[in-house]
């Protein structure tokens, strides 16, 4: 585990020094093409010399006038980058991811350890973040596209990180004073702390969805200055820093509480959010006001109008735009059969309807409208397609892993492979910058989908190759029954038994491996681990492929309302997977939930090569590359 975080860590350093070794190598090609002219000067004054002749030195001030200019450049350049917006929108990225997955994954393992190693707590808590965000996604991305995109970020950061923080204070309480707490109102107490954590844990969930939804959605867009090639350049980027700090932040945290306390875990959570909140607050607001196009929010264009063009050349279209709408209320007042009084009783009964109804009503509305914005949407199908791939249980989540420790794997070599996963994950990111610049944005998802299903036919394989737990009985009852070889825990279920985990990273790492787990043979888990890592080069590609596709053809006013139906989508198809695994959680239906699997994102990507076929179809609209 070490090793392998070591060369992630080298990685990962690399990556992120490339733009200064660059620069170093050009300004050393720089020096050498400059020394190469010295030496020639001196030659040229030497043979002079020899022959009794006179070189006039004009390369000299030239030279000295090169250096000089070169320095001045070199630091200008570095700093103009530090203090520019892209750094700051990474830097304020950073901070925000590493807390997210901080939290994410020490919430998880306090809400065990709260409810005396039970996964019930745990559930209820994904159940609840779930649910909210599916039905709230739609009413969060609304109140971003109805506000100003400075207070959406600074309003969104607040509740966000205090949330966090009033949640650790509470988690400390109630640590520390776990027995005198249950021994309170015949512990409904202990009740009310539970639901306060979980309560304020989504708050804080349902405040980063709306968060990622106003930069990564919006503001880079805007920032990148509506360039297609920047703005691929800042979605990778960006996708690079969550993969890293994915695999980091967790590891980070978990060491806290293994080597000191849960207690500790509390505080060190709840110190990083103090200084993240402050940090993020400063760069944001320096970002707004460095960009002054992102204190201007358009208001809708006509259906059907490209969404990636600058804001001066829609002004046009939008004043056509109102003047049909004015036109349009002129007709609805002057509509027949409607008299003055009726049309005042009609307000007067609207008016005087109950504020919790009314309110109500507002609520379903703009969801309904915020779903048929999303419906009506060009990249519709690239968006549903996108989600599709979220019912699944080909990733590295904790029913993979479960699964793995069932077929004898241990925490250490999970670590290692989720480190290696990570590395694919940041060459996909790679890959869509070079496949979106030679062949297009459109046909890059189709190269990534391409490659995605051709890695998950590896993972197919596994369910049939030897040492694999799948009793074909499931599918063919007719078979002669009979014992299906396999060692031990044919009971043993995806998710076993936490007394035994040593949490330290995303993955949980088994310190005591029962006896007689291994399986016949390796081969069906070399297989599926396989297609599962090397999947991600596609997988990321594509993500990163429809999530620019939403950016450019979803128009500035819309954006929030109908991403947050998009996350809606994707936590209702991450739902279907956990319900999959709750059908079928013994390790021997795991290859049947592989092809399941399969199946949604073969349909996920068939969406996508339905909305490329149309696409192309379309005469290209006039915007930047």
């Amino acid at each position: 585990m070490g090793s392998g975080n070591y060369w992630l860590e080298i990685f990962n350093s690399y990556v992120g020094s490339l733009p200064l070794l660059i620069m170093v190598f050009l300004e050393i090609i720089a020096v050498v093409n400059i020394y190469g002219m010295n030496n020639l000067a001196m030659s040229l004054r030497a043979d002079a010399a020899q022959c009794g002749g006179v070189v006039v030195e004009f390369e000299s001030d030239d030279i000295r006038e090169a250096r000089a200019r070169k320095a001045r450049s070199r630091s200008g350049s570095a700093l103009i980058y530090l203090r520019g917006p892209k750094f700051l929108i990474y830097v304020s990225g950073a901070l925000s991811m590493w807390g997210d997955r901080m939290w994410h994954f020490a919430i998880s393992v306090f809400l065990i350890e709260l409810y005396g190693r039970n996964l019930l707590l745990t559930a209820i808590f994904g159940l609840v973040v779930a649910g909210s965000v599916l039905l709230l996604g739609a009413l969060i991305g609304d109140w971003v596209d109805r506000n100003p995109r400075n207070k959406v970020a600074h309003a969104s950061l607040l509740v966000q990180n205090i949330s966090v923080t009033v949640c650790s204070i509470v988690l400390m309480l109630v640590f520390l004073y776990k027995q005198w707490i249950e021994s309170i109102w015949d512990g409904w107490l202990t009740v009310v702390c539970y639901t306060v954590v979980i309560v304020l844990a989504d708050v804080a969930n349902l405040a980063s969805t709306a968060l990622t939804i106003a930069i990564q959605r919006d503001w880079i867009v805007v920032i990148t200055g509506y360039n297609r090639g920047h703005l691929a350049g800042m979605n990778a980027t960006m996708r690079r820093i969550d993969q890293v700090t994915n695999i980091l932040a967790p590891l980070a945290v978990g060491q806290v509480m293994t080597l000191a306390s849960n207690v500790i875990g509390c505080g060190f959570i709840l110190g990083w959010n103090l200084v993240s909140l402050i940090v993020e607050f400063i760069f944001l607001s320096r970002v707004y006001r460095i960009v002054p196009a992102l204190s201007v929010k358009p208001p809708a264009p006509e259906d059907g109008q490209a969404s990636l063009e600058r804001p001066a050349e829609r002004t046009e279209g939008l004043v056509e735009r109102r003047g049909s709408q004015v036109e349009q209320s002129e007709v609805v007042t002057s509509a027949p059969g409607l008299s003055d009084d009726d049309m005042s009783l009609n307000l007067k009964e609207i008016t005087n309807l109950p504020l919790c109804f009314g309110r109500f009503r507002w609520l379903l509305s703009t969801c309904k409208d915020g779903w048929r914005a999303y419906y009506r949407q060009d990249v519709f199908l690239a968006g549903m397609g996108l989600a599709f791939l979220y019912t699944t249980v080909l990733g590295f989540d904790c029913i993979t892993t479960g699964y793995a420790y069932t077929q004898g794997i241990s925490g250490s070599l999970l670590s290692l492979l989720m480190g290696v996963s990570a590395i694919t994950g940041l060459m996909g990111t790679v890959m869509f910058t070079k496949l979106r610049k030679a062949y297009g944005l459109v046909n890059t998802g189709i190269i990534s989908s391409c490659l995605h299903l051709c890695c998950l036919l590896l993972c197919v394989c596994s369910v049939f190759a030897p040492g694999s737990p799948m009793d074909l009985r499931l599918l063919m009852p007719f078979l002669d029954k009979h014992t299906y070889p396999m060692r031990g825990g044919i009971n043993q279920p995806l998710l076993p038994d936490r007394s035994s985990i040593h949490w330290t990273n995303n993955t949980v790492l088994f310190e005591n491996m029962p006896s007689g787990m291994e399986p016949d043979s390796y081969i069906s888990i070399i297989l599926l681990f396989l297609g599962v890592i090397t999947a991600r080069i596609g997988l990321w590609s594509f993500d990163l492929t429809v999530t620019q596709l939403l950016q450019e053809n979803i128009c500035e006013s819309e954006r929030g309302v109908v991403n947050g139906v998009q996350s809606s989508m994707n936590y209702l198809m991450d739902l279907l997977h956990f319900i999959m695994v709750i059908s079928a959680p013994q390790p021997q239906h795991f290859g049947i939930l592989v092809i399941i699997s399969v199946l949604f994102i073969t349909t996920g990507h068939t969406m996508y090569f339905l909305y490329a076929r149309k696409a192309k179809r379309k005469p290209a609209g006039r915007l930047d590359t």
